[in-house]
């Protein structure tokens, strides 16, 4: 019977599939999870359902300039037809393309419009990603209970900042020290600049508004080397792969950190079918695979199994793995997994031209912009009626060339090397409540490549953050033209959720194990040698990126899970 292992006979084949810890899934926190465990001295097994990708030697493509490419790095429609969805992602182009799914073999169905993008091949998104990393403070641990919305968080700030000290230690975040109570600083490496046209900006804000700061985004891109890695080379062509080591990823630090310790295992084209369960010890014992080459099932086993498949493909594991015990799926007694999806809302923000500065340009193509720290619903002062929550901005500004309708040949490239006018804009990420009825439930009625189950995915933005949004794009406008900005225009592209590539929230924490799925250690509430640390896990999604804080959580749980073990606790 499915989920149920107790049939399993302890033979040769079994032993040899016996680990001390099995990681599903090699991305930002599956990739930690494999250090951490690695190097505490655990044999670990990381299995990842896509490809291998080894750093350096499969960043295919990026060392070379746009008109060396077939298709200048744009995208051909042919590519396009097989991912109408990923060829949407800002991140994809022809280099980059192969490190997105193609959709027509990884279907599912949208309820409501969501956008799911994803990266099937070892260090997953962690190739692909933004890079930007800012903690979360109490403001945020602290609002669910306070406003009410979702279930209460069962940590706190004070929980979480040593091992965002941590972490970013070994991350490498470039930033500078603002003394924000609602954005913490982190253990930087030097901030990289604004250009003139930013510093403008960020001096007008401050001498505008007391209650708004403007700084340089908090990256990932390392101004200094971190060990063998870097520096950043100022190249903005991260999501196409680094073979500088120019920021972080799973393929260029976690993994290959774990691998220095002889106790990692990699097992690539490893698609994870269901967790293993023995409802007499109450237990699971491992995993299902399914080797998406061979078409082959196989089963591996372990004290302690780390879920980190990403939000949604946890969902689907978790799912997907039901028995007698678990007939609703694996620990979801409370009905809560699948439930709770959230993703930032973003796509709303103003944008404008400045004259001046026409004797200054910048250097290099920094992969970094700016960030307006949220002012919105903090304190007594920043409290608003109209919604709860709030925002944070990120953006830039830069010269673009003047060009030439009228000209051709000479004249034409002449003008096309003249810098034109400075511009200025700004997006903003917003909040998105935790809805029980958001959520991702199993299609076995549509299958994928493979044959199997597929999921059904319904969610979208709600009153709340549609109130936000008209604040979102109403500030933009206001904060750029008290800076001097001209000819400013606004815009809400309102994209679906998804598209922000922020999901999170479908296995979450809490105190109460009938509201929740997992407890302040990431472990499940109802089978205790099961953790989850990828976005799954996230009971409130705040406006800030969410990374930085899967890695903390990872590094913490690890910790936790292994000093369980030699308690003989798991």
């Amino acid at each position: 019977m499915p989920g149920d292992s107790t049939a399993n006979i302890n033979n040769k084949a079994t032993i040899q599939n016996t680990y001390d810890a099995i990681v599903v899934g090699s991305g930002i926190s599956g990739g930690w999870a494999a250090k951490e465990l690695c190097e505490k001295g655990l044999k670990t097994l990381v299995l990842e359902r896509g490809r291998n990708v080894e750093h350096v030697k499969d960043y295919t493509g990026t060392e070379k300039n746009p008109w060396e490419l077939t298709h200048h790095n744009s995208v051909p429609q042919e590519i396009k037809k097989q991912s109408p969805i990923q060829s949407k992602c800002y991140a994809f182009n022809e280099v980059s393309g192969k490190f997105f799914v193609n959709d027509i073999e990884n279907p599912y169905t949208q309820v409501k419009p969501f956008d799911w993008i994803r990266g099937n091949h070892v260090g997953g998104r962690s190739l692909m990603w933004g890079r930007q990393c800012y903690r979360w403070s109490d403001v945020d641990f602290e609002a669910n209970l306070k406003d009410g919305h979702g279930t209460d968080w069962p940590i706190r700030y004070k929980d979480v900042e040593p091992w965002y000290s941590y972490v970013e230690k070994f991350v490498g975040i470039s930033g500078s020290r603002e003394g924000l109570p609602q954005l913490p600083d982190s253990d930087f490496l030097p901030a990289m600049e604004m250009n003139c046209i930013e510093k403008h900006v960020a001096a007008r804000i401050k001498e505008k508004f007391s209650d708004r700061v403007m700084i340089i985004g908090r990256s990932a891109n390392h101004t200094q080397r971190v060990g063998n890695r870097g520096p950043c080379q100022f190249r903005n062509r991260c999501h196409e792969g680094c073979p500088f080591g120019g920021y972080f990823s799973s393929n260029s630090a976690t993994l290959p950190a774990a691998k220095a310790t002889g106790n990692l295992t990699l097992r690539p084209y490893s698609i994870v079918l269901e967790v293993l369960y023995d409802k007499d010890k109450k237990k699971a014992t491992g995993v299902r695979i399914l080797d998406s080459e061979t078409l082959q099932t196989e089963e591996y086993y372990a004290p302690i199994i780390f879920l980190n498949a990403s939000t949604l493909g946890t969902t689907h594991i978790l799912l997907n793995s039901v028995s007698d015990a678990f007939p609703e799926g694996l620990g979801n007694s409370s009905l809560q997994v699948g439930h709770n999806l959230m993703d930032h809302h973003y796509g709303v923000g103003a944008s404008g031209e400045f004259d001046g500065f026409l004797d200054q340009y910048y250097y290099g193509r920094r992969p970094n912009g700016i960030y307006i720290p949220r002012f919105r619903n903090i304190n007594d002062k920043t409290r608003r009626t109209d919604y709860v929550r709030g925002f944070g901005y990120q953006g830039g500004g830069g010269r673009g060339r003047t060009g030439a309708n009228d000209s051709i040949g000479v004249e034409l490239k002449e003008h096309m090397l003249e810098p034109g006018n400075w511009h200025m804009g700004i997006g903003s990420w917003g909040e998105h409540l935790p809805y029980y009825e958001n959520k991702a439930t199993l299609n076995k009625e549509q299958k994928d490549k493979w044959g199997l189950p597929t999921l059904s995915i319904e969610c979208e933005f709600k009153e709340n953050e549609k109130a936000m949004r008209k604040d979102m794009r109403e500030s933009a406008v206001e904060m750029l033209e008290a800076a001097g900005i001209k000819n400013v225009t606004s815009y809400d592209k309102s994209p679906a959720p998804g598209f922000c590539i922020h999901e999170m929230g479908t296995a979450r924490m809490g105190r109460d194990p009938k509201t929740s799925v997992l407890n302040k250690w990431n472990q499940m509430h109802e089978v205790k040698n099961v953790f989850i640390t990828d976005g799954s896990c996230m009971a409130s999604s705040a406006c800030q990126n969410p990374s930085l804080t899967y890695m903390a959580l990872t590094a913490r749980a690890c910790d936790f899970a292994v000093s369980e073990l030699k308690k003989g606790n798991l």
